[in-house]
């Protein structure tokens, strides 16, 4: 059995997709691009299909993951071509490799967020940030099933700052206007329970009396392994490459040694 890992993103009008519509999308996208795939037992045998900590609905990403298995192999990339035609435009299936290494949902341990606050000058912008990232711990609620629920949005948060709009990761964020606004970058650690971008939002609002006039517009930009010595997201897929390249390193220097 081969398994894939794939990366998509949700862009545009796509964003407001629940995880639910990308499901039905995507398994449609399957059977459209005739992928073997490997089906779980029971009387309702499902596709095997396993998502990673899935975006909230509302929010861009260039970073969600999954992971598929197949009964016949194929090639990565021709798969890839092949889904994300089957989809529709703003959920592209951008990336896919060969799983090679197990635990992908241990490498997505953190993510890296765009936060686009129209209407709010940069230096409010830097000001709110700078009290959020002062404080010790920024209480926020949020409504959960069993009611109001009340926790610390700080401590999960790495960085929160204005960044420099010449990196590259800022071209690819998804943007619905182009008027003049404040852009926060937002590193946060996956912990329990999960803090949101929403909730950093509601923490600014709560320490620093920042309210921008419209909805942020919210993507995420990568999400990995954060690493501590430097303070970066790692690229989870990155082991599966680097398994795959040492392989092929390896067989064509194995042919050479073999005895003839």
């Amino acid at each position: 059995m081969q398994r894939i890992r794939l990366r998509y993103t949700k862009r545009g009008r796509l964003r407001f997709t629940s995880h639910r519509d990308f499901q039905r999308a995507f398994e449609r996208a399957l059977r459209r691009a005739e992928v073997p795939m490997a089906y779980s037992a029971g009387f309702t045998p499902h596709p095997k299909v396993s998502y990673a900590n899935a975006a909230p609905t509302g929010t861009g990403s260039e970073a969600e993951f999954l992971e598929i298995a197949l009964t016949a192999p194929r090639d990565p990339e021709q798969l890839r071509a092949l889904l994300d035609a089957s989809m529709p435009t703003g959920l592209d299936i951008v990336e896919a490799v060969e799983a090679r290494t197990s635990g992908l949902a241990d490498r997505l341990t953190a993510s890296v967020w765009e936060l686009r606050l129209d209407g709010v000058p940069p230096e409010e912008a830097r000001r709110a940030a700078d009290t959020f990232t002062a404080a010790e711990t920024v209480e926020v609620q949020r409504q959960a099933k069993n009611g109001i629920r009340t926790f610390d949005a700080r401590a999960a948060v790495v960085s929160l700052e204005i960044p420099d709009l010449t990196e590259t990761h800022t071209s690819q964020a998804d943007r619905p206007t182009d008027h003049p606004c404040a852009i926060l970058r937002l590193v946060v650690r996956h912990v329990t329970p999960a803090v949101r971008p929403d909730d950093v939002l509601s923490g600014l609002r709560a320490v620093a009396d920042l309210a921008p006039p419209v909805p942020a517009a919210v993507t995420r930009l990568a999400q990995g392994l954060f690493d501590e010595e430097t303070g970066t997201v790692t690229d989870p897929l990155a082991p599966d490459r680097e398994a795959a390249e040492a392989l092929s390193t390896a067989e064509p220097t194995a042919a050479a040694t073999a005895p003839a």
